[in-house]
Formats: structure tokens, sequence, C-alpha cells
């Protein structure tokens, strides 16, 4: 069972990596931690998803805490439900994108605050490897249904303020954004791929970081006389967004729409992914609002929201975070401020994100070294002297017409190289100057 506590959840295959047996100690080691004596559960579609969910519930309530079983739903429900029903803690069982033998569990304390490597999987994997679980208490916990849904569609349809009825393709990838889009009924219309639950994604991965995954949603846009499509991960936490021509929008683009419609309302502090074009800031700033710089990864950006009282925050992964969804992920949320910006204006989308594509982006070129990453991050800090450092995450520069950020991955011997410049010439030559840094 070795490997399955991860950065920022517990995954892994199921019977190989992850069993019934583990998840009955992952739920105590999960009350021993965190001392909840209230925990929200909700399950994806895949098969193994209740058996587990069954298990783990037992040991939740063995060691003393109440279970809230909200049943079927998305990662973004389990969150609000964990906000809403005024519990200690929460937790999702899925393994989001990952195929269909994979499962696993993500973790969060009350208010969707999230647990991660640094802020407690490390501290479970150590009370479930170690038994040190706490005593067992006289008096187990119960367990309780509750259906969330139409609270959460309630919440969600607060935001809209559309201006004319919006038609729109959603592949739902056979996944819980069938959950999710129940929040959007009665506020736009929408025609649907791949709408029946099937934890064993017959269709095509679910997974709109996959650009190949997303084929099925532009023939639908491009037969269609549709506003835009949506495609959902497996838990709907991520959704990853395509023209009414049916071409894929950059998901640092999606985020700049979806702060002018926050924004419209009220202003205040919007994140915005390291990785993303400069256009970001730029459109934030034209909305009103102070735009601030996230590191990459959910519980990074949650806390950095928390510390600045954020209204919103956009992850190139396709994450959308609302402040008014317990600073956690609404991907509902984000199709209805893509709604709202479409409804109000006198052009189609892909008019509106034509201005945003005013830089040459590199995109996320992954290298595999031999030698020590941080190294290179010290060579390129040299080099690089002369312009404006930023260490957030790795080593970021900026110059006037470009900037770069290299950083090392977690989990491999990878640099990551994210550039833009304001030419093509200028991006493909730093792009292979600092390349040939990484790689020699």
């Amino acid at each position: 069972m070795a490997g399955i506590f991860k950065a920022y959840d517990i995954r892994g295959i199921y019977g190989k990596d992850l069993d019934e047996a583990m998840a009955y100690k992952i739920g105590r080691a999960f009350v021993t931690f965190t001392n909840a004596r209230k925990v929200v559960v909700a399950r994806d579609i895949r098969p193994h998803s209740e058996p587990l969910f069954t298990e783990l519930a037992r040991g939740i309530t063995e060691q003393g805490a109440d279970v809230i079983d909200i049943g079927h739903g998305s990662t973004p429900m389990l969150y609000f439900a964990n906000g809403t029903l005024d519990a200690d803690a929460g937790v999702m069982i899925t393994a989001s994108h990952n195929p269909a033998e994979w499962n696993g569990f993500k973790l969060c304390r009350a208010k969707a605050e999230p647990i991660s490597g640094d802020t407690g999987i490390v501290d479970i994997e150590q009370i479930v490897h170690s038994g040190n679980f706490a005593p067992l208490p006289e008096k187990s916990g119960k367990v309780s249904t509750y259906d969330i849904v139409t609270e959460y569609a309630k919440h969600v349809a607060a935001f809209a303020h559309l201006k004319r009825p919006v038609k729109v393709a959603i592949d739902f990838a056979n996944g819980m954004g069938i959950w999710e889009a129940k929040a959007l009924r009665g506020l736009i219309e929408w025609d649907g791929l791949f709408e029946e639950p099937d934890g064993r994604f017959p269709n095509h991965e679910a997974n709109p970081l996959n650009h190949e995954t997303l084929r099925d949603l532009q023939s639908k846009v491009r037969e269609g006389n549709y506003d835009f499509g949506v495609a959902f991960d497996g838990d709907a936490d991520r959704a990853g967004f395509v023209d009414e021509r049916g071409e894929i929008i950059p998901m640092d683009l999606v985020t700049a729409l979806v702060a002018q419609d926050v924004l419209a309302a009220r202003k205040g502090v919007v994140f915005y992914d390291l990785r993303s074009s400069r256009v970001v800031k730029e459109v934030i700033v034209a909305a009103g609002g102070q735009p601030m710089m996230s590191r990459v990864g959910h519980a990074f950006i949650k806390q950095q929201m928390r510390d600045h009282d954020a209204l919103f925050a956009g992850e190139l992964s396709g994450h959308y975070y609302f402040k008014d969804n317990f600073t956690a992920e609404s991907s509902a949320m984000a199709v209805l401020a893509l709604a709202n910006i479409v409804s109000a204006a006198k052009k189609p989308l892909s008019e509106l994100i034509a201005p945003l594509r005013k830089y040459f982006a590199s995109g996320e070129i992954n290298t595999r070294v031999s030698r020590d990453p941080k190294t290179i991050l010290a060579e390129i800090k040299a080099a690089y002297a002369d312009g404006k450092l930023l260490e957030l995450d790795g080593v970021s520069v900026e110059y006037d017409d470009w900037w770069f950020n290299v950083r090392c991955s977690n989990t491999e011997p990878l640099v990551r190289l994210n550039l833009e410049a304001d030419t093509r010439e200028k991006m493909e030559e730093q792009r292979d100057k600092l390349l040939a840094i990484i790689r020699k």
C-alpha cells in the first residue's frame, strides 16, 4: 500500500494500492488527526467508491465521529456541503481524472480548508502505518444522509445575471459533471455528451487537460448552434472550455473572463496562476480588481486566497476557486460566469477572446534532467540577474517584452519551463536559450 499518500490527496489503484481495509484505517486515522466530530463524505461514480465509502465510514464512526453521507456528488458539492452543514471535516472519494481502476480520497477541514502533504496527509500516513490511532470511544458515531443538490443549485443560481438565453454543449465524460451540472438547470440550456453515469469512463478519459478528450465536444459544438462548450473532469472540480467555433480556450484566458464577471459585482483581490499570460493581470486591473500571482497547487492557492480575502482565483489546470464557495472550486460557477459574460456581449465568445490572444506563449515544456534541478534553477537565476526576479514557485523573471518561469516537479526529476513574449520571434529565441541551460 506504499505510495498512495500524495502531495494533495490519497490515491492509488483499487485492489492493488488501495482497498477496503486501508479505507477503514484511513477513516480512523483521519478522525485521530483532525479530532473531527462531524465529517461530510461524498463519492464519485466508480464501482469501488461504494465499498470504500462503507469502510471509510466504519473507521470514522468507530472513532467516534458522525458521518453525513451526501451520496454521489462532485468535489465542489462536497466542499459546499462541508461549509454549509457546519462540519468539522470532509472527504471526497475519487481519483479525479485518473483511469477507472484508480480511486482515492480528497481531504479537508472545516470550511473546506484543504489537507495536503504539508498540512496533514503525511501525519495521517504515519498514523495509518503505525496503528497509533486514538483510543476507541465508548460510543460510536452515526451515519446520516443528506441531499445537498438543491441547496448547491440555489447557491450557484444566486450568481446568475444572464441578459439573454445561453445554449451550451457539455461533455460529462460519464463522470461527476452530471451532478455538478444539476446546479445549472433552469439557468442555461444545454445538450450533453456521455451523460450516463459510468465510473468505467467508457468513452474517453475524463481529463480536459488532455486536448484529445475534447474532440467529441469540439465536433458537437461545430455541428450545432452553441454559445460555447464545456468538458468536466472525473470529479468535476476542473473544467475545460471551447468557444462557439469549437476552438479550445486556454485556461488562463478563461480565468480572465471569469474574473471580469466576478469583479463586475464587487471589487477585490483576484489571484492568477504564475504561469498565466500577462494579459490576465491586465484584464483584472482593467476590471477594477487587484491582481495577485499565485503558486501552482490548490492547497497553496486556497491559503493565499484566505490570507488576502480574495474573491476568485484561476489555475492553468482548469481549477476555478471562488470565495463564495468557501474558497474552493466550483465548475458550475465558472460555467455560469462565462454564460453571464456571453449573454451581455454583442459578439460571440471567440471575438471576446481574440483581443486576449495578444502575446506568444511557449506552453509548458517539461524536460527530464540527470543533474540536480536546484542547480539548474541557480544557474538560471544567475544568468538572468538583470531581470525582475520572483521566487514564489521556482524562478520567475520578467522583462519589458517577455517573461519566464522555471520550476521543478515535486515528484520527478523534471524541470518545467513556461515563457511568453510580445513577439513569436522573441519567444522562440528566449525559449531556446533557456532550454540550452536546462538541457546542457
